[in-house]
């Protein structure tokens, strides 16, 4: 099984939350917290530790020639808080990579948003925000392996690497545009650093993540 396909079997999972008012809170990693995330592993291991950059705390992620990632039940109403917060910083993409495809699927830093298709699987959905390697910015494609996961490129090429930036997507929205229909509530979210299929080296770090209202 690829991939990308792992983060649509966590229906089974604790849900673990923290909720402020209209702010949800999925990762505290500027506190040091890493409660209720988990690892999974599809090819060798990314590294991922609680580091300090630029005088930030955030979790840093290496991978070379590997594929894993984190990942956290969650349960979000998107009619109540649809937007989507975080922050991310690369430190070099995948040159000469075609995402589209089965053998360049793979990016300096992704984050996944998971909606659960209960007990039929194969309805299972996700949105992966993904810093792309070459896509334009605002793009949005079927991931390689299966079409019920969806690519947009947050972020592209190298223009901006070794910046912090912050970024803010409406999930309920990209939803609607990118499937057709209405979302459920989002069951998991997840982030990874791979380069497995490439067989390179990628090193990302990645901020605070949380749903808000506005």
């Amino acid at each position: 099984m690829k991939k990308t396909l792992y983060w649509f079997m966590l229906c089974c999972l604790p849900l673990l939350t923290w909720a402020v008012g209209e702010r949800i809170d999925i990762a505290r990693f500027s506190k040091g917290e890493l409660n209720g995330w988990q690892t999974r592993a599809f090819a060798g291991e990314t590294r991922y530790v609680l580091e300090r950059s630029a005088g930030r705390l955030a979790l840093h992620a290496e991978s070379s020639s590997a594929a894993s990632g984190l990942y956290r039940k969650v349960k979000v109403d998107l009619g109540k808080t649809p937007i989507l917060h975080w922050s991310w910083k690369i430190d070099n993409v995948l040159a000469g990579t075609d995402e589209r495809t089965r053998a360049g699927d793979d990016y300096p830093a992704r984050v996944y948003v998971v909606f659960s298709g209960g007990l039929f699987f194969w309805r299972t959905r996700a949105i992966n925000y993904v810093w792309s390697n070459q896509q334009p910015v605002d793009s949005h494609w079927p991931n390689a392996f299966t079409s019920n996961a969806r690519m947009i490129a947050v972020q592209s090429g190298p223009g901006r690497v070794e910046e912090w930036l912050e970024e803010r997507h409406d999930v309920r929205a990209d939803y609607r545009r990118l499937f057709g229909t209405e979302p459920g509530n989002v069951d998991a979210v997840a982030i990874m650093t791979d380069t497995d299929n490439t067989g390179t080296a990628a090193s990302a770090w990645y901020g605070d993540i949380w749903f808000s209202a506005e």
